[in-house]
């Protein structure tokens, strides 16, 4: 091989060496310009309030009371609801049951200045608990008309009664893209409360209802979150149907909000479901002494959602 040739084989090889480097680095480039372009995940936050069996008490305990000296009242509420709505873009704001009986408002009222009050602060829904029959069946019905939020109970129903047609079993709501499905479920009446104030209220076991909901909820509504306002209690010592129970029987639950047993969870409880998932059941005593707070990061891409959940003391805001 003559001089020559060698020095046209080394630009050859140099010239190929360069072109591929330079192809390599092109190709980098591009990479890196394609992860710039990408967007990164999409997550939209939503911010559940919830409370549970107020009972009727609007204003605050007395500043003397041995346990919940200073707390509660719907003052106070509803300037904590307005703070977080003015810092959140999406809110929702959920009760679990038993709105009625306990103070002389009710008494006096019926029910009247509970639900006026709740419809002012923007409840989105609510359960229906064994006391909100305290009136019968009928001033339930006549109650329902100041109410500019829903009563959800998929398990309860009151065809032939006068809150027929005044209730729905769930409500979907629609965040940034996001679908939250929130379904009710009723406590069972019989031996709890007198049978004149429910009168034909036909109760049905929740834990098939629930499966029913969750079907429509999954399948047919095509939700990313679904929770359950529960008014069946957070666990007992028997085999009574409880939160508990829902949990580890369910599927496609992702919340469970409770009531009836007054339960205060500093920190709610995470349950393994029947398929292994995580279910959060949560909820905040009773009275009006406490304000829950639920939040949910939904991936719009993946729908994958990471679920926080706490509660804070009805107090001064500041």
């Amino acid at each position: 091989m003559t001089a020559e040739s060698i020095m046209k084989q080394s630009r050859r090889d140099f010239i190929r060496t360069l072109t591929g480097a330079g192809a390599l680095f092109g190709l980098g480039t591009l990479t890196s310009a394609f992860r710039k372009m990408e967007k990164p995940e999409e997550k939209v936050k939503v911010v559940i309030l919830h409370t549970n069996d107020v009972h009727s008490h609007l204003e605050p305990f007395p500043a003397n009371d041995p346990k919940f000296a200073g707390l509660g009242g719907v003052e106070r509420r509803a300037a904590m609801i307005k703070q977080i709505r003015a810092q959140e873009k999406n809110v929702l704001v959920l009760d679990a049951g038993d709105i009625f009986q306990g103070t002389p408002y009710f008494n006096m009222y019926g029910g009247e200045a509970e639900i006026k009050l709740m419809s002012a602060m923007g409840y989105d829904a609510s359960a229906i608990g064994n006391h909100d029959f305290d009136g019968g069946l009928d001033n339930l019905a006549k109650q329902m008309q100041h109410a500019t939020f829903p009563l959800l109970c998929a398990n309860y129903d009151f065809t032939g009664t006068p809150m027929e047609g005044k209730t729905q079993p769930y409500k979907v709501f629609v965040m940034d893209g996001v679908k939250i499905g929130v379904f009710g479920l009723g406590i069972e009446m019989a031996g709890l409360v007198d049978s004149r104030l429910y009168g034909k209220t036909v109760y049905t076991d929740p834990i098939v209802k629930s499966a029913e909901m969750v079907k429509e909820l999954r399948d047919n509504q095509k939700c990313d979150v679904v929770v359950c306002l529960s008014h069946l209690g957070y666990k007992y010592e028997n085999d009574k149907v409880s939160d508990m129970v829902l949990a580890k029987k369910s599927r496609g639950i992702d919340i469970i909000i409770g009531g009836h047993t007054h339960t205060l969870l500093e920190n709610p409880v995470t349950v393994r479901n029947r398929e292994n998932e995580s279910v959060v059941v949560t909820q905040v005593g009773w009275a009006g002494i406490r304000l829950g707070k639920i939040e949910i990061f939904t991936d719009k891409k993946s729908r994958n959602k990471k679920i926080t959940a706490a509660s804070s003391p009805i107090q001064s805001v500041g």
